[in-house]
């Protein structure tokens, strides 16, 4: 291809051509402002916030769509630019509740950061007098208040793209705003509770339905025991949040700030994943060996299984009867660690910390028995470490409380796409093959949509496949039901890239998610803690030894079966 020579600010730059203004810019360390672009997820050019003059263009052209010619001079900062696009933010502005001090967003806010740096005037329009919409509260995992969104259609982008289509735009003109069919609650629509609509929005639209206040008056309470455990996820990315380098590891750190918020034991998820593994690679052996429904899907994530019982029922019997690593480690603490330590279960308060707000919708399910209390994002967990005055940069490097601490690297690697798979191959690999050396499988890790492998272990062909993002599920489901893709096991995270990139994670700036590989380095640093960990296989992890020695016997055993497992049903929608 081509290469097309341009000036941008009288700035020199030589890309490919089909480069659109934006991408060019970047390459000339140019920045141009957007607000309904994001990388990956949306191009639509309907903000019109990053109008450039061009040579050759009539007026003002949106940087984002429009394609560089060869010659082409770009001014991006000139009077006309700012002047359109300063006038572009008070518009905006003036259909906006402007609740910046209450706001989750506050500080954090790709609008108001706009608005001050062309230093707008929140009242040059009259603010609409028909903001007084409802706020959704309806479901247990998302807020939606229509009067704070701009319309960019980012969370509309991210919702098709992940192939569920819970909100669109409705209305045209002045009217236009963004809801779920028919005007109906977001509990009802089809939404599977992946986030990624919160991660993508650029202001306070939408987010997470919070629980810290419950939380904290449960820390107060003298007749709770309280206890946390944190997902694989979260300490490759809670950083992010005090400013860190995206990618840094701060798992002593993330202990340190937890402990320092009261009374509380401080337990490792990366427990449960190991355990995990053991009921799940035990059952795909199993149906291997029984013939049992094949191909078995992971039921680990519960925007999944949620997809699964609303779009695909006739699949269920694919899907694993193992609980979540959350759910897992809520079974087990509401009974074998209760039991051991002489607790009621009704006096121990469990407060999971995960990367996804489909974690929250899943402690409400009846088939969970309630078993954690509480499920707190990335997010609400650094917002509580800020509101408690801990100086999260200072602290030092804390472990976990025992008897939950140690783990295996499979349990680490978890949180990145291809991580339950990997983990699950090794242990099912040496069940079957005690002398099968392979501890790495590097065929399934990366963050490429759909990945397939096949191995061969004890003489016979076991055929995997990982995907992740609910569009490249579907691809899977569709390719299973036809016949055309053959498999034994799969592993599908909602989340594109995996718990890593959830929908609970730390909402950054657009200058970050536009320029930055997210998925790539998170996962790097669960990746580097797996193979500096002496423990590689979840079987060999001397926790895991215990709880089964001391309570469950054997993996997918009668009392197994009572704790760790559950079941899932059609759930039709609309």
């Amino acid at each position: 291809m081509a290469n097309v020579n341009l000036k941008i600010n009288n700035i020199p730059v030589s890309v490919p051509e089909g480069t659109t203004i934006l991408e060019a810019a970047r390459l000339a360390h140019v920045t141009i402002p957007t607000l309904c672009y994001l990388k990956d997820v949306n191009c639509v050019g309907s903000c019109r916030m990053c109008l450039v003059e061009a040579t050759g263009a009539r007026g003002l052209v949106a940087a984002c769509v429009y394609p560089v010619a060869e010659g082409m001079e770009v001014k991006t900062n000139t009077e006309k630019c700012k002047k359109s696009r300063k006038m572009t933010l008070e518009l905006l502005l003036s259909k906006h509740k402007k609740e910046c001090l209450a706001c989750e967003r506050a500080g954090n806010c790709e609008l108001q950061r706009l608005s001050t740096e062309y230093n707008c005037d929140p009242q040059y329009f009259e603010t609409d007098p028909n903001l007084d919409h409802p706020i959704d509260f309806s479901a247990p995992y998302v807020v939606r208040d229509r009067d704070k969104c701009i319309n960019c259609t980012r969370c509309v982008a991210a919702c098709n793209k992940q192939h569920v289509g819970a909100i669109g735009p409705i209305g045209r003109g002045y009217s236009a705003h963004i809801g779920s069919a028919f005007g109906m609650d977001l509990m009802a629509s089809v939404c599977v509770g992946c986030g990624q609509c919160i991660v993508a929005c650029p202001v306070g639209a939408l987010r997470e339905r919070t629980t810290v206040d419950d939380v904290w008056a449960a820390i107060a309470d003298p007749s709770k025991k309280v206890v946390f455990f944190t997902a694989p996820s979260v300490r490759a990315t809670l950083g992010e949040a005090f400013g860190l380098p995206v990618g840094t590891n701060v798992e002593g750190k993330m202990v340190a700030a937890i402990r320092r918020l009261g009374d509380v034991e401080v337990f490792n998820m990366d427990i449960t994943a190991d355990l995990t593994i053991l009921e799940e690679a035990n059952e795909l052996i199993a149906r291997i060996q029984n013939g049992g429904t094949l191909p078995m899907f992971t039921s680990c994530c519960p925007g999944w299984v949620k997809y699964v019982e609303q779009k695909h029922p006739e699949m269920i019997p694919h899907l694993s009867t193992c609980k979540s690593p959350q759910e897992m480690f809520g079974g087990l603490l509401k009974t074998y660690y209760c039991e051991k330590n002489g607790i009621d279960p009704k006096d121990l308060y469990v407060v999971s910390v995960i990367p996804c707000t489909a974690k929250k919708y899943e402690c409400t399910r009846p088939e969970m028995n309630g078993e954690v209390d509480n499920a707190i994002t990335t997010r609400e967990l650094a917002r509580m470490i800020k509101t408690a005055g801990i100086d999260f940069a200072d602290l030092p490097d804390e472990k976990f409380d025992d008897p939950f601490a140690t783990c295996s690297g499979g349990g680490t690697i978890f949180g990145a796409t291809g991580g339950v798979m990997e983990a699950a191959l090794r242990v099912a690999a040496k069940t079957l093959d005690g002398e099968f050396e392979v501890v790495d499988f590097p065929e399934v890790r990366g963050t490429a949509p759909i990945k397939e492998a096949t191995y061969k272990v004890a003489g016979k062909e076991i055929r995997v496949a990982v995907a992740s993002g609910l569009m490249n599920a579907e691809e899977i489901i569709k390719g299973v039901q036809d016949g055309s893709r053959r498999y034994d096991f799969i592993e599908i995270m909602a989340c594109p890239g995996g718990c890593v990139n959830g929908g609970g994670q730390p909402t950054l700036p657009d200058s970050i998610r536009n320029t930055v590989n997210l998925k790539d380095l998170r996962a790097a640093a669960l990746y580097t803690s797996d193979k500096e960990n002496s423990i590689r296989l979840s079987s060999e992890s001397p926790v895991i030894e215990t709880i089964y020695k001391e309570y469950f016997g054997a993996p997918n055993s009668e009392k197994a079966h009572e704790v760790l497992h559950t079941h899932y049903h059609a759930d039709k929608r609309i």
